[in-house]
């Protein structure tokens, strides 16, 4: 079973996003992230953007539709790479799991610039 499902049960694809195109992928992660890909954006054509709620946000812009699936697809991955170090509710952090969560993030910014 995924962890990543259509935000708001899909009723979100083909309204605009706040990159000023129409939305064709809004996922969120059961346990706390999102990705978009909106089409015909002001910036480019094509903008992802994503987050781990508490931790990241981050757009990225791309010029064609092959290059905007496979960018979705390791984003995505990276994504839930890192919504595995997030501790859980009843999971009391410490100073290791957190740089490892911040190093991450830093990872996935510079990355997927």
């Amino acid at each position: 079973m995924s962890k990543w499902h259509p935000y708001e049960d899909g009723q979100t694809i083909g309204k605009k996003g706040p990159e000023g195109g129409l939305f064709m992928l809004d996922d969120e992660h059961v346990y706390g992230a999102r990705i978009t890909l909106e089409k015909g954006c002001l910036r480019a054509p094509y903008g992802i953007t994503c987050g781990v709620y508490g931790w990241l946000v981050h757009t990225r812009f791309v010029a064609d539709d092959e290059s905007a699936q496979h960018a979705v697809e390791e984003m995505r991955k990276a994504l839930t790479e890192i919504v595995d170090l997030l501790p859980s509710e009843d999971d009391d952090s410490d100073a290791d799991q957190y740089d490892s969560i911040t190093d991450a993030v830093a990872d996935f910014g510079e990355r997927f610039l």
